[in-house]
């Protein structure tokens, strides 16, 4: 049996805007191929979180992390993600599933994004 791994974004109307999340979904296949990796939408596009899940049950996944592609925790990370993670758990009581917090919240990424922020002003100090 392989681990899941749901990254799951927003989604937007425009479909141009969800390749850095398959870029990263890519990245992740790559460096574990063994996982099954999905990437699901809040809203505006699919899989949707209940279809990937689903996806990932018929992989015969029975541990799924669901890290959130958000860069912070706002209402959709801490009101929506909570009822939805209840809905998975609920239709598929035999997985378990782990939220994790918004993965902007990650000292590595906050590090990362500093450090591109400040490769702009050059190597003055």
């Amino acid at each position: 049996m392989s681990p899941g791994l749901i990254l799951f974004a927003h989604g937007a109307r425009d479909p141009l805007w969800a390749a850095p999340f398959e870029a990263v979904a890519a990245r992740v296949r790559h460096a574990r191929p063994a996982a099954q990796v999905r990437l699901a939408f809040l809203e505006f596009m699919t899989p949707t979180l209940p279809e990937a899940a689903a996806e990932l049950a018929v992989a015969g996944c029975t541990r799924v992390e669901v890290l959130p592609l958000f860069l912070g925790a706002g209402g959709h990370v801490r009101k929506d993600m909570p009822l939805l993670m209840a809905a998975l758990r609920e239709a598929r009581p035999s997985t378990v599933y782990t939220l994790h917090t918004a993965v902007g919240e990650n000292d590595k990424l906050v590090a990362t994004m500093a450090d591109v922020a400040a490769s702009l002003l050059g190597d003055a100090r």
